[in-house]
């Protein structure tokens, strides 16, 4: 029991990181992590460190399953294109 507290902090941090890529002059790429039935909440705390003064989304795409669909089929992954303002 009390190593049950420790694996679920770490699965949950694991569900909530995404990672971002310049693509331009104030323009990113974020690639949401893999969440069963999808979620914007990473893309969004991700932008606004990114972009403090706010941002604007350019494209948004959803996919599900990730790399592997074959064992990720019920994960949800989103890619934002966003830019700051």
């Amino acid at each position: 029991m009390r190593y049950f507290l420790p694996l679920l902090a770490l699965a949950l941090a694991a569900c909530s990181e995404s990672s971002a890529s310049r693509v331009g002059d104030g323009i990113y790429r974020i690639d949401g992590p893999g969440i069963p039935g999808g979620s914007d909440g990473p893309n969004r705390r991700t932008a606004t460190q990114f972009c403090p003064g706010g941002y604007r989304v350019l494209n948004s795409e959803s996919h599900k399953g990730g790399p592997d669909r074959a064992t990720d089929a019920q994960e949800t992954t989103t890619t934002w294109t966003i830019k700051c303002l």
